[in-house]
């Protein structure tokens, strides 16, 4: 029994031993089956296809699992890593790239888009006052020199004009009243108003906006103000500091570019009475942003600065013809710094007047008049350059310009160093290099622009 038991044993080993090694054939004719189909239907497929055929154009169709998202990784890709990638790319693309691509949001927002003319920075440019009027010196000398050509180019330099033009942002004061209708104020010296089609130039010009916070901008009464924003409006130039009642008055207009956006407000001081000729906008009526009372700009400026990199504030204060600051200017412009100010810019003493800088803000308390009479006036433009990704300032260039003859031009060699100089006077507080470059205290007696860029972080 025992032997009959260990044969049957040795038997079954001997059947467990051939089962074993049956099972290890079997796997590799499935394998080499497998292999052998695979080959042919590729030699079948690349018959159909032709020699020539990129293999890439065989696909493989089927159910995938994608990552959450929605988005398929590339070859080599992990799911994660992907993932990554999408939140690079919108970083990529911008801070604003949402915005720029909804343009009934931007239209919300009093945003215009901006392109940066040079890769890694914006550059901003200013002016003081300009004037239309076909009545007075200025538009008559350039339709005389321009003999039916460009009245832009009769009345700039070829030089000043590119500067003007290659600006990301160029600003200028609108210094009358774009209308055919109204009457004078009563009992006022000067009134302006211009033809509404000489609105085009100041996209001739290189004007990107333009300020109508000033003391002219009511001068044939409420409806020369209505046809000016109309006039404006249909000529597609932006415009603050005047509005259809006071929301439209106060609001800035914002530049954005894909990482930067820029915020620009402009008010008036003048005139310094209860009962302006100038109207000042209400919840109700049309006007000027005043700001007399400073309280009301301190608190648009702080709500911009809230969203925005960069902040300029455009102002008309000071007193006419005098290179001293009076009261109001010293007075507000600590403040209006405070309040968030990275840039301010003054007008309407139709002087020069000098710079400051207080804290990290730059103050230029005049620029001067533009292209605005027959007399010949020292004048100028403001060049700043933003960092690109950041907004942060870059650098700030004073550049010395003479308005004469009716017409505005560079200056260099000893008349440019002279303006520099009387600047310099003006401006005990900064350092001017003599390329107009202007830096704060801490700056003082190094050269190039990068100083002040590092002397501000």
């Amino acid at each position: 029994m025992r032997a009959t038991e260990e044969a049957s044993g040795e038997e079954g080993r001997n059947m467990d031993g051939r089962r074993k090694k049956r099972r290890l054939p079997l796997v590799g004719v499935l394998l080499l089956l497998a292999a052998v189909m695979g080959v042919t239907l590729l030699l079948t497929g690349w018959t159909v296809l032709g020699e020539d055929a990129d293999l890439a154009a065989v696909s493989v169709t089927g159910t995938a699992i994608l990552p959450e998202g929605g988005q398929t990784p590339a070859a080599g890709q992990t799911a994660e890593s992907a993932e990554a990638g999408s939140a690079g790319d919108q970083t990529a693309a911008g801070r604003y790239a949402a915005l720029l691509a909804d343009p009934a949001q931007m239209e919300a927002e009093n945003a215009f888009p901006l392109t940066p003319r040079e890769e890694g920075k914006i550059t901003l440019a200013f002016a003081g006052d300009i004037l239309f009027d076909d009545g007075y010196s200025i538009m008559s000398r350039m339709k005389s020199r321009a003999r039916g050509g460009s009245l832009v180019e009769a009345g700039f330099d070829p030089g000043i004009l590119k500067k003007m033009r290659e600006a990301d942002v160029f600003m200028v004061n609108n210094e009358f009243t774009y209308t055919t209708r109204g009457t004078p104020t009563a009992g006022k010296a000067f009134t302006f108003r211009a033809d509404p089609a000489h609105a085009s130039l100041l996209s001739d010009m290189g004007a990107d906006l333009v300020s109508l916070a000033n003391n002219h901008a009511y001068d044939y009464g409420e409806i020369s103000l209505l046809d000016t924003l109309d006039t404006l409006e249909n000529a597609g130039m932006p415009y603050v500091g005047a509005g259809r009642d006071l929301n439209e008055a106060v609001r800035p207009v914002y530049f954005v570019s894909e990482n930067v956006r820029i915020a620009f407000l402009s008010a008036t001081q003048i005139e310094r009475m209860d009962n302006p000729d100038t109207k000042g906008a209400t919840e109700t009526s049309p006007g000027v942003f005043r700001c007399r009372n400073v309280d009301r700009l301190l608190s648009e400026i702080e709500k911009a600065k809230a969203v925005s990199d960069f902040v300029v504030v455009y102002i008309h204060w000071g007193t006419e013809s005098t290179t001293e600051l009076d009261w109001a200017q010293k007075e507000q412009a600590p403040l209006l710094a405070q309040a968030g100010a990275d840039l301010i810019i003054g007008d309407h003493p139709h002087v020069l007047q000098g710079i400051d800088w207080i804290g990290d803000t730059p103050v230029i308390y005049s620029v001067g008049n533009f292209l605005f009479n027959s007399k010949t006036q020292d004048t100028c433009l403001v060049e700043v350059t933003l960092d690109a990704q950041t907004g942060e300032l870059a650098s700030f260039r004073f550049v010395p310009a003479v308005q004469k003859d009716c017409r505005t031009s560079l200056l260099e060699g000893s008349e440019k160093a002279r303006v520099i100089s009387h600047m310099r006077s003006l401006s005990p507080g900064v350092s001017i290099d003599e390329e107009g470059f202007v830096y704060p205290p801490e700056a003082s007696g190094q050269e190039g622009p990068e100083v002040l860029q590092l002397s501000l972080r």
